[in-house]
């Protein structure tokens, strides 16, 4: 029976998955609050602001995975309507699951189908580095990893009121703190 549900969630979440022009796979907020289990959809627009809290507080862009767009509905006799929905990332998905009504048996399963799918990610921008032939191309691309990461620690340090330079920089030596076991910068090197 649980294999039969997780099989099924798969098939919705594939279904109302799309693709952009560029390539991009998306979601519909509005087809995605009707997968949830959700009857209409100002119900699930506060599941989608948690998430957008929740995205904005892991110091990540929320315009770069909530994207406000207007959407194609059926109207009764095949008449059609734009309404207002959110274009959403495979990200933007996984905390809307996260922060969804738990008593939705769907959701559980939602809740795994984006975690799984999103390692599968991870684990394929991993094969993406492990297929890169030269130290080069290897270096360039951590250096690539770390410059996005950097930014985004700089912007939720931002977030937090870290703004003088003094600030960041005691921000970051406690970094090093946390990396290296109570060794601050000097102490480290």
């Amino acid at each position: 029976m649980g294999n039969e549900l997780s099989k099924t969630a798969q098939n919705i979440f594939e279904q109302i998955r799309r693709v952009d022009e560029d390539g991009n796979e998306f979601w519909s907020a509005r087809d995605l609050g009707k997968g949830l289990g959700y009857s209409e959809f100002r119900h699930f627009i506060p599941v989608i602001d948690r998430a957008k809290e929740a995205c904005k507080n892991s110091g990540q862009s929320v315009s770069d995975h909530f994207e406000d767009i207007l959407d194609m509905i059926e109207l009764g006799k095949g008449a059609k309507r734009e309404v207002e929905s959110i274009k959403l990332s495979r990200y933007a998905c996984y905390l809307i699951v996260q922060n969804a009504d738990p008593s939705k048996g769907i959701v559980a399963t939602g809740q795994t189908y984006f975690a799984i799918q999103t390692r599968i990610q991870e684990i394929r921008q991993m094969d993406e580095y492990t297929s890169l032939k030269s130290e080069e191309e290897k270096r360039l691309f951590l250096r690539a990893e770390m410059k996005t990461h950097n930014i985004q620690l700089a912007e939720a340090a931002k977030d937090a009121g870290v703004i003088e330079p003094i600030d960041y920089a005691i921000f970051q030596n406690h970094g090093y703190m946390g990396l290296y076991g109570g060794l601050d910068a000097k102490g480290y090197s």
